[in-house]
């Protein structure tokens, strides 16, 4: 669908609906037949699912950037670098200013997802192992589907929550225990990191509910270029750059797998199948990264991850079938 479609048919939407009535995405979904909804629902999870997979490189690629740019400077060019691919795709397809009711979203979604979450997080990897790290992908669900239930008023099932309550303390438990159970100064941005982000991915697939979900982090990343290149410019002069093929391969993979296109899918599948739902497919995530830390790192797992892996794919089968 070329843009200008696209805008007409959200356009569209926004004049049906009315003064004063929310537009038909943003209100509650017409239950529909289990022939309608489930290649939607289908298409959905496999699009989270490759989302969930694109930001599961994220904490090894990080370190490998870590090993050839500084701190900020790799902050600032991850997202320099994910905004001219996102800008020239919004340029190309000649997309039209997002409407001013949904500027504040975007602004929500830049500060979490953009700016908050990278920086805290590559802040903690200076000092924090990827296993350690780990702990805040394994609370992010829960605090997502949290989030969405008090902005959205999403409200899942009992099931539901039983369900993700187990999952996310499987895989705090796990990390916790692969760290060693010690806890660092970096928790603090790991902390830190897990609100903003959960507050950018609420605000995000809500509003994939009302314009295309890469627009949404299109948008958000050219919002944020007037704060990040001047940053990325001040960082270069300060910080030594070490080019290896660690450190290019980190920078390119956080800037276009996890800034840009991961999070594309991401909210592409958050539109489809619900927020909470979709959330809980990251309880995946943990462990992938600590697969890719073996694999791309050389750190090492305990015997308890084939275990805490089938826990937390029943937990993820039961979230995905519970009563919405």
């Amino acid at each position: 669908m070329k843009a200008e479609d696209s805008a007409t048919a959200y356009t569209s939407i926004a004049a049906e609906s009315g003064p004063g009535i929310a537009p038909p995405a943003a209100r509650t979904p017409a239950r529909t037949g289990p022939g309608e909804r489930s290649p939607r629902r289908r298409a959905g999870v496999l699009q989270a699912g490759l989302g969930v997979l694109a930001f599961s490189l994220t904490f090894p690629a990080t370190a490998w950037g870590l090993e050839g740019f500084g701190p900020w400077t790799l902050i600032g060019l991850r997202s320099v670098l994910a905004a001219i691919i996102a800008g020239g795709c919004l340029l190309a397809l000649r997309v039209p200013l997002p409407a001013r009711q949904h500027r504040a979203g975007l602004a929500v979604v830049a500060a979490g997802v953009v700016l908050g979450f990278p920086l805290l997080t590559t802040l903690a990897l200076e000092t924090s192992t990827t296993a350690h790290a780990a702990v805040v992908v394994g609370l992010l669900p829960l605090t997502t589907a949290l989030f969405s239930a008090l902005r959205v008023g999403n409200r899942p099932s009992r099931t539901f929550w039983l369900a993700a309550l187990a999952g996310a303390a499987a895989v705090i438990g796990f990390t916790v225990q692969q760290s060693g159970g010690t806890l660092t100064g970096a928790d603090a941005y790991l902390f830190g990191a897990l609100l903003v982000c959960a507050a950018g991915y609420t605000e995000g697939g809500r509003l994939a509910r009302v314009m295309p979900g890469w627009q949404v982090i299109g948008w958000a990343l050219v919002l944020c270029l007037p704060l990040t290149l001047p940053g990325a410019i001040v960082a270069l002069a300060y910080e030594p750059v070490h080019l290896t093929v660690h450190g290019l391969a980190g920078l390119l993979w956080v800037a276009a797998g996890s800034q840009f296109l991961g999070l594309v899918v991401w909210y592409r599948g958050m539109a489809a199948i619900g927020i909470p739902k979709a959330s809980q497919l990251q309880l995946a995530q943990p462990l992938l990264t600590l697969v890719w830390s073996v694999l791309l790192l050389g750190e090492h797992l305990t015997p308890a991850a084939p275990l805490t892996a089938a826990a937390v794919l029943i937990c993820i089968a039961v979230t995905q079938r519970a009563r919405d």
